[in-house]
């Protein structure tokens, strides 16, 4: 009897004693269901960091304010999270959000849901406060939901969020693990399979050292 019968009859037939192999089976496959929106939402969102062009290009953003503003002197090495939390606060906002310093010297501060965003730019230089709203666009919604992670943020659906993604991080270790025990039990496969694996990690390499 081969491997691939084997492994069938096992699957098949009534009453037979649940091995290893018939548990790693169904790991792989209810782990494959159960992860198939968060496969979705990475693979496609993936697209649209890959490709940009392709898509429409973003309508300008709603202008909601623009006034004088002025904080002290932000030094280069400050820690941007608090000044964040007080533009964010004085702007009359609440939320999640990431805040960088632009190339410019201004203070980028991002208000995000999964289905809005808020930008506000503070210029040091000028002295203003600028907040802004980006129309929806379905591209944005899915790279907000591969990009949205970490437990700094407070309040128990960000806390569930943080969580869920850790979980899937490692359903999908474990689903690979599973995946390789089902192709090495195949003897007739080793090959193939050995091939694609070195495949894999040779061209995983040779970009890691050139790019």
């Amino acid at each position: 009897m081969s491997d691939d019968t084997a492994v069938n009859s096992e699957a098949t037939t009534p009453g037979r004693k649940r091995t290893f192999d018939w548990l790693n089976r169904r790991t792989h496959l209810y782990l494959a269901l159960a992860l198939l929106p968060w496969f979705l939402v990475y693979g496609v969102s993936s697209i649209f960091f890959s490709h940009p062009t392709w898509f429409e290009k973003a309508p300008p953003n709603t202008v909601l304010f623009e006034r004088a503003y002025e904080l002290d002197p932000i030094p280069a090495d400050a820690d941007l999270k608090p000044i964040g939390q007080k533009i964010q606060k004085d702007a009359g906002l609440e939320g999640h959000f990431n805040v960088f310093r632009g190339p410019n010297g201004s203070i980028n501060l991002w208000t995000t849901t999964f289905m809005t965003s808020t930008q506000v730019t503070y210029d040091p230089k000028n002295h203003t406060l600028k907040a802004e709203n980006s129309v929806f666009r379905f591209g944005s919604l899915l790279t907000r939901l591969h990009t949205r992670g970490g437990f700094e943020n407070p309040g128990l659906l960000h806390q569930a969020w943080s969580i869920i993604v850790d979980v899937v991080q490692l359903a999908i270790i474990l689903w690979v693990i599973s995946g390789f025990i089902m192709w090495w039990k195949l003897r007739r496969h080793r090959t193939w399979g050995l091939l694609a694996t070195a495949a894999g990690i040779v061209s995983f390499a040779i970009f890691m050292a050139n790019l």
